[in-house]
């Protein structure tokens, strides 16, 4: 039988492995929003700055905590519920030979500061959807080719693509092919549509990574193309902002945020003229979907392949993005 000091040790073993496996690496917070306020508020004190830095080293109960800050017990419990209001910090219970304490451990390695921007209101209004990257609706994908999740690959060539828990994927990779997603249009009765714009984070897929590696990109709304973009490579080399500690580095690590949009004049990829495809070629009707489909044509140049990357992976902490822009009409 186990003594209870033996069983003590047990339990921080397992939840020291626990914490590393629930531990993320980037807590996102818009700047003007109240978390934003309670991480600058846990952040001004040195030390909860010192603090943190232990955290992330192991697991601390309040007593250690108070020891290694040179402060008292009460003290010790005021600066752990300040970064637990903030989100920076997490705790639980676990037994020892002396009884219940309490544990406490860093919830992320990473925090970004999101600046909200603020659209003219001149230029009109704006509906924002998002999808994530591993809610495709449609899959016609040539392998080798894989989604991944936060924590582990969810699929691959041998495991389906469409498999249910999909929509957790943060990277999506295939060399060639295409993916469909099916983005919900709903605007007010008076609405009138002026562009429609999609944005993602993306890049070549090649084995391993490759930053010499293109790929013509090509994306697709209802079925018409909007432009073909020439990605110069699959990007490592360095690790993206947001990946977590155990994404290798012989893995596609960051792509760019590309935009493609559709007005009555024609279509851009980032502001340049891509076609002369025109909203009235999507043939929108009120209430039915968009179809936005991202792939490879058979016939391109550069046949790359395609990464796509979610809000927890890569460089931008966004998922992929659709936007309408539209005016009220009287």
């Amino acid at each position: 039988m186990l003594d209870t000091e033996c069983v003590g040790r047990i339990f921080i073993t397992l939840l020291e492995v626990n914490v590393m496996t629930l531990r993320s690496e980037t807590l996102l917070v818009k700047l003007n929003s109240t978390e934003a306020d309670a991480v600058r508020h846990a952040l001004a004190a040195d030390q909860r700055v010192k603090l943190l830095e232990m955290l992330a080293k192991k697991t601390m109960n309040v007593n250690e905590i108070a020891a290694a800050l040179g402060v008292s017990h009460p003290t010790a419990s005021m600066h752990i519920r300040a970064l637990q209001d903030a989100g920076l910090l997490e705790s639980a219970y676990s037994t020892t030979d002396k009884g219940a304490e309490k544990r406490c451990w860093t919830t992320c390695s990473r925090i970004i500061f999101e600046i909200e921007t603020h659209p003219d209101e001149t230029a009109g209004k704006v509906e924002e959807v998002t999808i994530p990257v591993g809610l495709y609706n449609v899959v016609n994908v040539v392998p080798p080719c894989g989604l991944t999740g936060r924590r582990a690959s969810i699929a691959s060539s041998s495991h389906p693509l469409m498999t249910p828990d999909r929509e957790l994927g943060q990277n999506l990779w295939f060399t060639g092919g295409w993916v469909e997603y099916s983005f919900p249009f709903h605007l007010p009765a008076n609405a009138v549509l002026t562009a429609i714009e999609f944005e993602a984070e993306i890049c070549s897929e090649a084995p391993g990574y490759d930053n010499d590696y293109p790929s013509d990109i090509t994306v697709w709304m209802n079925g018409a193309e909007v432009g073909t973009w020439t990605s110069p490579g699959d990007f490592g080399g360095r690790r993206g902002r947001l990946n977590p500690s155990w994404w290798p580095d012989s893995f596609t690590q960051y792509g760019i945020l590309k935009n493609w949009k559709i007005d009555d004049n024609g279509s851009y990829i980032d502001g340049e003229k891509a076609g002369d495809l025109t909203l009235a070629d999507l043939h929108l009707a009120p209430g039915a979907p968009l179809a936005v489909r991202i792939g490879i044509k058979e016939d391109a140049k550069y046949q790359g392949g395609v990464n796509l990357f979610g809000k927890r992976l890569g460089d931008h902490p966004q998922d992929l993005t659709l936007r309408y822009r539209y005016t009220l009409s009287e």
